[in-house]
């Protein structure tokens, strides 16, 4: 399998090496924590030579004993070297029953350099507070964006819109890319969806009823540029005869998003400068899914284009909010420190009607803040009353140190 260094990643890991926070590595399943992390130890191999490297696979035969915490510690005691920087770094940590007793342990001592991954069913980002009694800091790993795609496969320079083309079906999780075959490609990416949903969820929440879950699911992966509330999401799925509650409905939101199945929107006053708790939006993590579980069933290119550009901006580093401007919607409020972005999302502008209807919003904004509109133009960038108009595919495959 080719393997392409996520420099990003590894920056992150690096500029965080030696503060005393269990750093948690999350992201949805087959992601690439794991190979980040093999990556990231030839990074400190190579470079802190007077480090001691603890690196534990539990997934591994041969790591099967320390699947129970006090082997687990008593392991990473006994590897502790005095005269070095000691780092730890344990990949598939929930293998290993009561796994936050060794670890709360050996933080206590401030020994080690704590780095961990682990299935998302057992290491689920609203856990952290609760099995750490130290400091943690969850580290975020999305698959690949289009710039890594266009890497991946040695595409920079060939035609950029065919490259999107193909990302947009394809998606971001490279296992897949392993498959020539398009079906094979799909069912990667089925049984993924399904190993989320039934191996992790239904099991971690002894969730009764499967199908409820799912259904809920694929109804936000069709509606997923759409404004939804549980009572919205409750109503349409009972059309058909089933008894879904809202508290349900509600229940099942959280554990998709805690699993990094989906993302969630929020929405934000402009006018108001506040975040509203009514209606969200929720983006499934990966286009590629949106292809293997509905096919091309209601297809809507703007919303698919919305979710790969809300993703790419979380990739960047900002928050996300759902713009609301009075009576008027805009895509995307993005907030990175003193950085403040207004972005529109759409697919083909060139009629007037519907360039003008885009444009709407973010001309009704009165700050200065820069104000973007993100379409399938094929031309170079260029500018309508201070509003950037942008290429969508040249966006996305620009370098994020140097572009907004």
């Amino acid at each position: 399998m080719k393997l392409l260094e996520r420099t990003e990643y590894l920056n992150r890991l690096l500029d965080v090496k030696g503060t005393p926070d269990i750093k948690v590595i999350t992201g949805i399943r087959r992601c690439g924590k794991s190979v980040l992390m093999k990556e990231f130890v030839n990074i400190l191999e190579r470079d802190f030579r007077n480090s001691n490297i603890l690196f534990i696979n539990l997934q591994e035969l041969e790591n099967e004993n320390l699947r129970e915490y006090r082997a687990l510690h008593s392991y990473i005691i006994n590897h502790y070297e005095k005269e070095k920087e000691n780092i730890l770094i344990v990949d598939e940590i929930q293998l290993c029953e009561g796994f936050e007793l060794a670890i709360n342990s050996i933080h206590a001592k401030g020994i080690f350099d704590i780095y961990l991954t682990g299935s998302n069913a057992f290491l689920l980002s609203s856990d952290l507070a609760t099995l750490f009694t130290g400091r943690s800091m969850q580290i975020r790993v999305f698959p690949f964006s289009f710039r890594e795609y266009l890497e991946y496969n040695n595409d920079f320079g060939k035609n950029l819109n065919d490259s999107f083309d193909r990302y947009v079906r394809d998606g971001g999780l490279s296992g897949s890319y392993m498959y020539g075959n398009p079906t094979d490609r799909i069912n990667y990416l089925k049984d993924l969806y399904e190993t989320v949903l039934l191996r992790d969820l239904v099991k971690k929440y002894k969730i009764r009823n499967a199908s409820e879950l799912r259904k809920i699911s694929d109804f936000m992966i069709g509606n997923s540029a759409n404004l939804l509330a549980p009572n919205n999401i409750c109503k349409e799925l009972n059309k058909d005869g089933s008894s879904i509650t809202n508290k349900t409905v509600s229940k099942y939101i959280s554990y998709l998003c805690n699993a990094f199945l989906f993302y969630e929107a929020s929405r934000f006053d402009i006018k108001g400068k506040k975040q509203l708790s009514s209606n969200s939006k929720y983006f499934i993590v990966d286009s590629g899914f949106r292809y293997s579980i509905l096919g091309t069933r209601n297809m809507d290119f703007g919303h698919i284009y919305e979710g790969i550009v809300y993703l790419e901006l979380l990739r960047r580093g900002y928050e996300v909010y759902v713009g609301k401007m009075y009576k008027k919607e805009v895509d995307f409020v993005a907030i990175r420190n003193s950085e403040k972005l207004y972005i529109q999302v759409s697919d083909n502008i060139t009629a007037e009607e519907t360039l003008n209807r885009e444009l709407l919003p973010l001309k009704a904004i009165r700050e200065s803040y820069p104000k973007l509109l993100l379409a399938r133009t094929y031309h170079e960038k260029y500018d309508i009353e201070g509003i950037s108009i942008l290429d969508l595919a040249a966006w996305l495959a620009s370098d994020p140190a140097i572009s907004s």
